[in-house]
């Protein structure tokens, strides 16, 4: 559940560069998603191409971004088996503080994983 070893740096950085464009709105949903009581585990899939999990926030190009955010929770993730149910425990040790890092679903060709990006310091 943490950053994938076989996650190189290139590819992290074009998604971190990618994010700092969206980064504050996105740490805003995930302050909504949990201050309304829908999860306190938010996650947010990015795809380069269109996806069917969670709610679209922000299209590619909306922002001078290259990906594709939406805006989704655990329980959906279980839902779609994605979390496995036995599972559960170890996604919420592994999650980190919200208030500090944003929990990416990465959807890409080469690569599906969870990586947590910190927000960037005010």
């Amino acid at each position: 559940m943490n950053n994938d070893p076989e996650l190189n740096g290139k590819y992290l950085g074009t998604i971190t560069q990618d994010f700092v464009k969206v980064c504050e709105n996105i740490k805003e949903a995930s302050y909504q998603i949990r201050a309304r009581g829908f999860s306190d585990y938010p996650i947010f899939p990015i795809s380069k191409q269109e996806v069917s999990i969670g709610q679209i926030l922000y299209k590619a190009g909306e922002l001078d971004n290259d990906w594709n955010y939406s805006a989704s929770f655990l329980d959906e993730f279980v839902q779609r088996k994605v979390v496995e149910e036995d599972k559960i425990e170890m996604f919420k040790e592994a999650y980190k503080d919200a208030d500090e890092f944003c929990c990416l679903f990465v959807i890409d060709k080469d690569f599906t994983n969870f990586v947590f990006v910190p927000y960037p310091e005010d």
